[in-house]
């Protein structure tokens, strides 16, 4: 039999309904305000709901109809209303199965409860995939799910991906966001030696599941990677998803950081390829002081702040509260959609956090369709406000600097062009003004080859920065130790063969440009 949901402010109808469709088999849970109604939709993933449209808050019901539709595409939506026009008219009409006549006549409630049962029965049992593996003794398990959603492009609105609903046994789901066709990792928790069985749900012709492999880990990094749930602003949306998280390990401190598909907030995207080489937005979410204890998250404004929220296990519960992604404990009820991303072990002493992304090249391209989706992308060379070119039309840089009171900028030429074009665009405060590993970018003709670049010039500025005593520097410097790499992405947004390094260290004061042959 089906889960069914009811919901009404009328208490005593609820008990009815309640064991009217318990003696008919059925497994119910109930609310009686759109609160509660939402929170139990969240933990009991019915099969069927059925809700009274007229709730004691005037619109609660098709305010509930459309969080129930953006949540599943699945769950069958049964309406009990006294008014033959309250759905006249609406775009809810269109996202419910059935409408019920109050006074609702018992058998004719559960008439309609069962036909939709069935199909519900039968749309489950298509849309389902189940693996059955057996861990051996208690401990932490992942997965590798090998997951397609055919006919679907990040970049085209209406059809940009898939979601799969994951579940292991009667542990809380989670999801997995198919955005192309590749292996997902993810993590299961803790659980007990024996047999086991993880379900993935799908949408009939819009996900392939084409297997799934799993691995006991007693790695720390996995142990205490954060369950992370979607930015309440994103669902429904395909903006700013989690693409891959990674965990940096120095003995004292485990950090794990987060690559989102896209900067929602904050920084304009001419600033983004300027200043940090790409349209991700890569923050760190949670850093854990492994001799002390204490665990830091990255919250608004970027505070460093104790955490002191849920854990499930050694995992912290996580979401972005901010639309550039700072992190805060999750909100109660949740937001439907969480994921369990297992982290890559990554040692970035010696790389810019970006070269992640270059070892993982489907997010070079996730983050150029969701530019393009989003209206974000224009002609090459055209001023069009905060829009930036193809990003397969850029020469991207990565090198190791140290600025006082300066910022550092790029400058290409190519053969037979006597043109510089420059990756701050002329602006000072597009240049790079802090210090450590950092990547720029510089925007070149479309289809231009890496054997037709020329030169590339380092070029300092003064920073628009105030000085301590509040006035603007007059001069300063910038100290290159090491250009690691140069390259320019393939039609298929893969990292090309880097052009130029430079490993000799130089010092630049501002205003000046050096200058390096490429090939």
């Amino acid at each position: 039999m089906s889960r069914i949901l009811l919901i009404d402010d009328d208490v005593d109808q609820l008990d009815i309904r309640r064991l009217i469709l318990e003696h008919a088999g059925h497994s119910i849970a109930i609310a009686n305000n759109e609160s509660d109604a939402l929170t139990v939709f969240n933990h009991f993933h019915p099969d069927i709901v059925l809700v009274d449209l007229r709730l004691q808050r005037e619109g609660a019901g098709l305010d509930l109809i459309r969080e129930f539709r953006t949540c599943s595409s699945t769950v069958r939506i049964v309406v009990l209303s006294g008014w033959a026009h309250d759905l006249a008219g609406r775009v809810e009409a269109a996202m419910v199965d059935a409408v019920v006549p109050k006074p609702a006549q018992s058998q004719r409630l559960l008439g309609t409860l069962a036909r939709l049962a069935m199909l519900a029965l039968l749309v489950s049992a298509a849309r389902a995939e189940s693996f059955d593996f057996t861990v051996p003794a208690t401990g932490e398990i992942t997965a590798r799910l090998s997951l397609s959603a055919p006919g679907k492009s990040w970049s085209r609105i209406g059809a940009e991906a898939a979601l799969a609903d994951v579940r292991i046994d009667d542990q809380t789901p989670f999801n997995v966001m198919v955005f192309a066709d590749r292996d997902y990792p993810v993590f299961l928790g803790k659980l007990a030696p024996g047999r086991h069985r993880l379900i993935i749900e799908r949408n009939a012709g819009e996900l392939k599941v084409n297997g799934a492999t799993f691995e006991a880990t007693t790695d720390e990094a996995v142990l205490r990677a954060p369950v992370l749930y979607a930015r309440a602003n994103t669902i429904g949306k395909f903006t700013d998803v989690p693409l891959l998280v990674y965990a940096e390990d120095d003995g004292d401190f485990l950090q794990y950081t987060v690559i989102f598909s896209n900067e929602d907030g904050g920084t304009s995207t001419r600033a983004l390829m300027a200043r940090w080489g790409r349209t991700t937005d890569i923050e760190y979410v949670y850093r854990l002081n492994k001799r002390s204890g204490v665990a830091i998250i990255q919250g608004k404004d970027h505070h460093d702040i104790e955490y002191s929220g849920k854990l499930e296990g050694l995992h912290p519960v996580l979401m972005p509260i901010t639309d550039n992604n700072m992190v805060g404990p999750v909100v109660d009820p949740p937001p439907p959609i969480r994921y369990q991303i297992t982290p890559l072990k990554v040692d970035l002493h010696a790389a810019t956090r970006e070269q992640v992304m270059a070892q993982h090249p489907f997010t070079y391209r996730i983050a150029a369709e969701e530019l393009k989706r989003e209206g974000k992308l224009r002609e090459f060379g055209k001023v069009d406000g905060e829009k930036i070119s193809d990003p397969r039309n850029y020469l991207y840089v990565d090198a190791l600097v140290s600025n006082r009171s300066a910022g550092l900028s790029v400058t290409v030429r190519l053969k037979d062009d006597p043109i510089w074009r420059s990756a701050d665009l002329g602006r000072a405060d597009y240049a790079i003004s802090r210090n450590g590993w950092v990547q720029t970018t510089i925007e070149l003709p479309p289809g231009t080859r890496p054997e037709q670049i020329a030169e590339i010039g380092l070029q300092c500025v003064v920073s628009p920065g105030p000085s301590p005593d509040r006035r603007m520097p007059q001069s300063g410097d910038c100290h290159v130790d090491q250009v690691q790499q140069a390259f320019m992405l393939d039609q298929d947004y893969k990292p090309a063969k880097s052009i130029w390094s430079m490993k000799t260290p130089i010092d630049i004061p501002t205003g000046q440009t050096q200058t390096y042959k490429a090939q």
